[in-house]
């Protein structure tokens, strides 16, 4: 059964008070409870890593059984308190929907591959036997982003300790409340699953030079670096090996051959899901125009709102405060980031019925929304003369991030081009892209999509390193 501390209800009870007392659009600062003995939290990095250092010294010698059981309890524990993590979450950052905060947090408890996932290999023949082993770092350095803070904490934890290391996180300033508490419960289930305590550490008063500290640490072995451009730039100037989980701007194609019924659904349900934080979130459409429209009316049936012409000028003055030129990103006001489309729909002075998930403006393709990583529920669709122009397009836009792409297609020769040329680290067909994060889809999960690094979905073998041990001669028993 789900419990929280009364303190903790209390303060929760407090800032929704505040807030229904002013602006929904910005959340109130959330305080970190002080800090308890063998929780996982220390008021430095220096003090942190040293803690994380001691657990995996002791960690490395409890074996492959026990470290199956220490995941186990993380999963336990994470699948119980998936609702009051995204509740928190939402109330601290101001961003996105709690429902699909707690949806994010349950996809990477169950689809997070464990310790499963380091199978040895094996070769033996005339001359012997080699046997190569995936082995751990020692301490890992996270940092997280206010987008996806729990859901990230999560998911790495379960890759990262899975590969039998330990894990200082920095998380983001703006959501330091629930991913302390989030640490903390993590830690409770290892200790009581027989694990050392501090397997997982953090600081509750993370700061850009806290995270430059944890970079720059000589026991942080690896970084994982989950973010925006700016914070992955500065994982770029330390000498050590980072995983780098950087921004996107995922195009979709639509074209003549398509279910056009499911590209609406699919679309809206991926564009509109956790608000688009979500760096594999659909961000643009390029659609053939023949279907254009039927695309558009399959949408409003899904739960879009589609702006008219005087519509879409007002919501450019309210979202962007540059508009960009040409293909310039242009720069968006950082208040509509994650609200509901409801919302920004009613600063522009429309009212819609019913619970509207995403805002569809019908756009030329010079329009800012294109180029432009917005994320919020606002979503461009381009009318383009044929398939080829549309993946063309779809390419250009992505920008070369190589992180997310999709396409609604029924012609095979259309799919292959598009995920051969495209070169991304997710590619969905005929699905949200959703699918590709293993929800609706086969595969497993990750929220740290290594794209700039290549590793893509991390799992962990992405936090291990292979070690090889040859017998030349010997252990060949046929």
């Amino acid at each position: 059964m789900l419990t929280i501390p009364q303190e903790e209800i209390q303060g929760i009870i407090e800032r929704v008070r505040l807030r229904l007392s002013g602006s929904a659009a910005v959340p109130m600062a959330a305080a970190v409870p002080p800090a308890e003995p063998g929780d996982g939290i220390y008021p430095t990095i220096e003090r942190a890593v040293g803690a994380a250092w001691a657990a995996f010294v002791s960690y490395r010698t409890m074996g492959l059984k026990q470290r199956h059981r220490i995941i186990d309890a993380v999963r336990c524990e994470m699948r119980e308190r998936a609702g009051a993590l995204a509740q928190m979450a939402h109330e601290e950052t101001g961003l996105g929907r709690t429902e699909d905060k707690k949806l994010k947090n349950m996809l990477v408890t169950a689809k997070t591959p464990g310790p499963e996932d380091l199978e040895p290999q094996v070769w033996s023949g005339d001359r012997g036997l080699t046997l190569t082993e995936y082995a751990p770092f020692g301490v890992i350095g996270a940092i997280t982003p206010t987008t996806n803070p729990t859901a990230t904490i999560i998911n790495n934890t379960i890759a990262a300790v899975s590969a039998g290391n330990a894990v200082v996180f920095n998380a983001h300033p703006k959501a330091k409340a629930v991913s302390v508490q989030n640490i903390r419960w993590i830690n409770r289930a290892i200790v009581e699953a027989g694990g050392p305590p501090d397997l997982v550490t953090a600081v509750p008063e993370p700061t850009i030079e806290s995270a430059q500290r944890l970079m720059r640490h000589p026991r942080v072995r690896l970084l994982l670096v989950t973010g925006g451009p700016g914070v992955v730039e500065e994982a770029r100037k330390t000498p050590k090996r980072s995983i780098l989980a950087g921004p996107g701007n995922p195009p979709v194609v639509v074209d003549e051959t398509a279910d056009i019924a499911l590209a609406g659904h699919e679309i809206v349900r991926g564009a509109s899901f956790d608000n688009n934080l979500i760096c594999t979130d659909e961000k643009e459409v390029f659609v053939v125009a023949k279907v254009a429209d039927r695309l558009l009316q399959a949408m409003a049936a899904s739960g879009a709102y589609v702006l008219a012409e005087h519509e879409l000028k007002r919501l450019e003055r309210t979202i962007f405060t540059d508009l960009g030129e040409g293909e310039r990103p242009g720069h968006v006001d950082p208040r509509w980031i994650g609200q509901n489309a409801g919302a920004i729909l009613a600063e522009i002075g429309v009212r819609a019925d019913g619970d509207i998930r995403l805002a569809v403006a019908d756009v030329p393709v010079e329009h800012s929304l294109v180029w432009t990583e917005q994320m919020m529920p606002v979503l461009p669709v381009v009318r383009v003369p044929d398939v080829d122009a549309a993946i063309t397009l779809a390419i250009r836009a992505e920008r070369g991030c190589g992180h997310t792409a999709s396409i609604y297609s029924s012609d095979v020769n259309a799919i292959t081009r598009m995920a051969r040329e495209i070169d991304v680290s997710i590619f969905v067909a005929n699905a949200a892209n959703l699918a590709g994060l293993g929800d609706g889809g086969e595969g497993y999960s990750s929220f740290s999509i290594a794209s700039p690094t290549g590793e893509g979905l991390t799992r962990p073998r992405s936090f291990s390193r292979v070690r090889r041990m040859t017998v030349a001669g010997g252990l060949r028993i046929v």
